[in-house]
């Protein structure tokens, strides 16, 4: 009767190691998928950036054309 009751226990142990090992495997594999979707995240907010940037200078050459065509109406004496 021993016997079957540490039978019985080591049954239970081997499959709570095993619920446990598939667990940890989950758990892993959830740390990488984490880990990409930051990743992701990090290339996009990069992407942004260079996006802004672009903007920026865009701004800057329009602010530049506008105060040359302001100069130029003003030479010519076209502005009301």
């Amino acid at each position: 009767m021993a016997d079957n009751v540490e039978n019985l226990m080591l049954e239970h142990l081997k499959r709570f190691q095993a619920t446990l090992d598939r667990v940890e495997r989950k758990q892993d594999e959830m740390v990488h998928r984490v880990a990409n979707l930051e990743s992701g995240q990090a290339a996009i907010m990069q992407h942004l950036a260079h996006l802004a940037a672009a903007d920026a200078a865009q701004q800057v050459s329009i602010d530049s054309v506008n105060t040359r065509l302001d100069r130029i109406e003003r030479r010519l004496e076209l502005t009301h």
